[in-house]
Order: C-alpha cells, then sequence, then structure tokens
C-alpha cells in the first residue's frame, strides 16, 4: 500500500510543472533583446560576441552611419567584409540570431553603392511606376540582403503618405503612397519578394507615422490630431491576408488611443488594438528604444517594463544615437529584476519568447 502511494506521488509530481531555472530564464530574456554594436568585425573577444554568446542575444542590427560620432564607419565597408562580420556573428549564437538591417530604398538603405552594393529607388517612387518596379526592386533588395548574411529587413515602411513633409516619412518618400490600398498592395508584394529570397520582413510603423509633423529620433511626436483610422487600413489587410512575420511600433503618441503612452509603450496599441481588434499574432518589435521620444521622457528601465507590458516580443536598442557598449547588459539584467520581484510576470516572457522562437523556425 505504502509503495502505491509513494508512486502515485511520484507520478503526480512529474506531472506538475517545473520550475524555470535561471538558464532558462536567461534564455528567453535574451532573445527578447535586439542591439547595434560597433565594428566592420566581431572577434571572439569581443563585447557583441560576448553577449550573443553569454546573454543568449536575439538579434543585432547593423548600420553603416554612426550617428553618436557623426561619421560613417559602423559596421558596413563592403560586401565581402558584411558577409564575413554576420557569420562570425551567427557563429556565436546557440540559436540562430536575427541579423537585421533598414534597407528600403531611395534615402534609407544601409547598404549602399559606394560600399559596392546594388541600391534601389525610394518606396514612392517604385510604387509610382507600377508593381512590376516594386517587385524588381522588392527582389533587387532580398537578394542583396540574403547574400550579405542577413535574415531580416526591417522593410517595408505600411505608413501611409498622409502629410508629404512629415520629417521622418514623406520627405524622404518613404512611404508606399497615399493611398492606404495602394500601400497594402505594394507592400504585399515587397514582402513576397524579401521571402522569395529567405529574408523575413517587418511592417513599420504601427500605428501609423505618415501624418506626423515631427521625427521621433528627436523628440515628442503627436499624432492626436493628424492621424486618422485609413493609416490602419494596410495592417488590417495584410494581417487578414495572414502576410505580416514581424511589425514595428512607432514612438508616435496619440490621445484618441492612448492618453497617456506612446504606441510602443501602449497596452492599449500593441495588445488592445494591433493583437485583439487586428487579430495580429506574430512578432512584435518596438523602433528604436534609444530614441528621442523615450529617451526624454522615461528611464531606461522604465521603458523596457512598459514596452514588454504592452506586449512588445522584441526588445530594439539601435545604439547609435547614443552609444553604451553595455547595453545588452544592462537590459538584460534588468527584465532579469523585474521578472525576479514580479514587475514583470514570467508569463509574458514565456509568451515573447514562444512567438520569437516560431519565427526563428522558418528561417532558413
Amino acid at each position: 500500500m505504502k509503495y502505491r502511494i509513494a508512486v502515485l506521488l511520484t507520478a503526480l509530481v512529474l506531472l506538475l510543472p517545473l520550475p524555470v531555472r535561471a538558464a532558462d530564464l536567461d534564455a528567453m530574456i535574451g532573445q527578447m533583446l535586439m542591439v547595434g554594436f560597433r565594428g566592420f568585425t566581431a572577434p571572439p573577444d569581443s563585447r557583441i560576441a560576448r553577449d550573443i554568446r553569454d546573454l543568449h542575444l536575439g538579434g543585432v542590427v547593423l548600420f553603416d552611419y554612426d550617428a553618436a560620432l557623426g561619421r560613417v564607419g559602423r559596421n558596413i565597408e563592403s560586401p565581402a567584409q558584411v558577409k564575413a562580420l554576420n557569420a562570425s556573428l551567427q557563429s556565436y549564437a546557440d540559436t540562430p540570431l536575427f541579423i537585421g538591417v533598414d534597407q528600403e530604398g531611395g534615402k534609407v538603405q544601409r547598404l549602399k553603392k559606394e560600399y559596392g552594393f546594388h541600391e534601389t529607388p525610394s518606396a514612392l517612387a517604385v510604387c509610382s511606376a507600377g508593381e512590376f518596379k516594386v517587385r524588381m526592386a522588392a527582389y533587387m533588395v532580398g537578394s542583396t540582403c540574403s547574400a550579405g548574411g542577413f535574415n531580416l529587413d526591417f522593410a517595408p515602411v505600411a505608413d501611409v503618405n498622409a502629410d508629404p513633409d512629415s520629417p521622418a516619412i514623406g520627405k524622404l518618400e518613404r512611404s508606399f503612397s497615399d493611398d492606404p490600398k495602394q500601400v497594402a498592395r505594394c507592400a504585399e508584394i515587397f514582402m513576397g519578394e524579401l521571402k522569395r529570397c529567405g529574408v523575413l520582413s517587418c511592417l513599420k510603423h504601427f500605428p501609423g507615422h505618415g501624418s506626423a509633423g515631427t521625427d521621433s529620433h528627436e523628440g515628442l511626436t503627436d499624432v492626436t490630431d493628424t492621424w486618422t483610422e485609413a493609416e490602419l487600413i494596410p495592417y488590417r489587410e495584410l494581417i487578414e491576408k495572414g502576410l505580416p512575420t514581424m511589425i514595428m511600433t512607432a514612438h508616435v503618441f496619440n490621445a484618441h488611443l492612448d492618453p497617456e503612452y506612446p504606441a510602443s509603450l501602449s497596452k492599449k496599441v500593441v495588445t488592445g488594438l494591433l493583437r485583439e481588434q487586428l487579430g495580429y499574432e506574430g512578432v512584435v518589435v518596438t523602433d528604436d528604444l534609444t530614441m528621442g521620444a523615450i529617451t526624454k521622457f522615461y528611464g531606461q528601465n522604465e521603458a523596457i517594463r512598459l514596452a514588454v507590458m504592452a506586449g512588445a516580443d522584441i526588445l530594439l536598442f539601435g545604439n547609435n544615437l547614443v552609444y553604451d557598449e553595455a547595453i545588452a547588459g544592462k537590459a538584460h539584467a534588468a527584465l532579469r529584476r523585474m521578472v525576479g520581484d514580479g514587475t514583470i510576470p514570467l508569463k509574458r516572457i514565456e509568451e515573447s519568447y514562444a512567438r520569437i522562437m516560431a519565427l526563428k523556425a522558418a528561417i532558413r
């Protein structure tokens, strides 16, 4: 009888959920972080190599221009150099890295002709020239990224060109069109060509940056009086087709959507609007959390907490406008403390980790 009771108790214990080990939590937190770094190479003893190995870093982003130093010379020098750099970065990862770059075309492309890469026209130029031009440009972008070892392009821009004079969108011709349905169509083509090249796409900047009269790189961007629901049309149509794999949130403030927080830190926008109302189930990445719209109003730890609790899966630290070599370690430690003291429920980390790993399984 005692033996049977012992067996039953053992079976019951085996059925109970095991506590998350420290290593498991560290890995899950690490996968939620994507950071920028300095260097044309990443030797085994470099800070970025150690962060990838020790913190289980989920992703990196490369730039050609170092904004903090005000000069060219960050990560991108030539096709051969970039390919070697990205290969070395991947070699340090026990889980495949997201290696991302902003390669939209026009004025926003880090892989430039002057470094030996193929450039493409702006989103506005190719979309106005017809779908074939969009397809050609997108395939060129995808093949260029793939050849360089990138598996993620922070493109296409799904913002509607509501204000042609918008400093961050319209003036740079980053939007496909002032017609939301045309934006959706051109974005769909662009995403399809990136996928054909084995590169993940990332729609940006939810819930719409095209009507903004200021640049969120520099400070508060309030679209309360300019944003319209028409700016959601590209997202709604593409989500209904099940196409987006990653969506980037914007650091725009809209009192009609959330009277307290900008979209990237807003649970009402990320969870309420994007996930619950529009039905998006994929990965959400923040825009760069070192941009002025965030750093001028929120402390780093506060921004991390708000972004995760809003529903973001990946916290992006471009580490370019200002530079902190230890940014990955600081963000990782902050998240670890918040989970430990219950500020952020473990369940939130597990949800994001599951979405990230599902997407990484699709990388080829």
